[in-house]
């Protein structure tokens, strides 16, 4: 018979937030993989802990997981960890996960701290409804087109950011959305944390004297409601054309639809186009 795949949550800061039957799980498996060995071995120490621990990362993820699904359908036990948080959110383990559903190899969830649903609890923002989408992309123009297709999101958003990226995300933020509430947490259940109600405008204030420092949360407020009756598409892009013919450009048009209509800009765009 296989083996089972344990997701073990892990702290996001302090130690003292691991369950009593994440450490027991940690203890019974047959192995660890983790995310980086060095800091998973930290936790394992605070617990004495001993346990053979395997990488399994971003740019290994093919090979070592060829490699554990093999240990598992042997019949092994494994726990999967990240530096911190819930494993497979935003993280390769959903790779191995996927590969397990499919071999038929048992995977048990162990649940723990996750910095978007503690970031998202502690906001004051909508929390019936929430998209999280995870890092941004590096290259400028998967950035902008990930932005724009949610510049028309109502629901409250969640993004992780790198403390030496967060001014170019906050400024790239406020381009496609303008000024918007925004919650900022910074080393959540850490020493330092931080949670700073803002918006995207003020935000950048806060680091003129100093730099960022830490791993951020940061929460965002969704798009507000159209002003007046939702349009029909037909409406909307009647609309287009008046605001063509008094010389804005076909872009711009779209865009002055999509927020008195609530249809997203790039549907009326490409309908505009087939008027054309």
């Amino acid at each position: 018979m296989p083996g089972t795949l344990y997701l073990v949550g892990t702290p996001i800061g302090n130690l003292g937030d691991l369950s009593p039957r994440a450490a027991e799980t940690l203890r019974r498996v047959d192995f660890i993989a983790a995310e980086d060995t060095r800091v998973t071995l930290k936790l394992l120490n605070h617990l004495d802990i001993k346990k053979p621990l395997v990488c399994y990362f971003e740019h290994n993820r093919a090979e070592m997981g060829e490699k554990l699904l093999a240990r598992l359908l042997a019949g092994e036990r494994c726990a999967l960890v990240t530096d911190a948080g819930m494993p497979a959110i935003s993280d390769p383990g959903e790779d191995i996960v996927r590969q397990c559903a499919e071999v038929g190899v048992p995977v048990c969830p162990v649940p723990g701290p996750s910095a978007l649903v503690t970031a998202l609890a502690v906001s004051g923002l909508p929390t019936g409804r929430f998209t999280f989408e995870g890092f941004l992309s590096t290259a400028t123009k998967n950035r902008r087109a990930h932005l724009e297709s949610l510049r028309n999101e109502r629901r409250t958003m969640i993004f992780y950011e790198a403390p030496h990226k967060l001014l170019r995300t906050l400024a790239d933020l406020l381009e496609v959305f303008g000024d918007r509430e925004l919650v900022l947490c910074r080393e959540l259940t850490k020493l330092h944390e931080e949670i700073l109600h803002t918006s995207l405008a003020r935000a950048p204030e806060r680091f003129r004297e100093s730099p960022p420092r830490g791993e951020f949360v940061l929460v965002l407020a969704g798009a507000p409601e159209p002003e007046g009756p939702d349009m029909s598409e037909a409406e909307a892009l009647a609309l287009v054309r008046r605001k063509m013919a008094e010389g804005l450009s076909r872009k711009d048009a779209c865009r002055a639809a999509a927020e008195r209509s609530g249809i997203p800009r790039r549907t009326l765009y490409e309908r505009s186009l087939e008027d054309a």
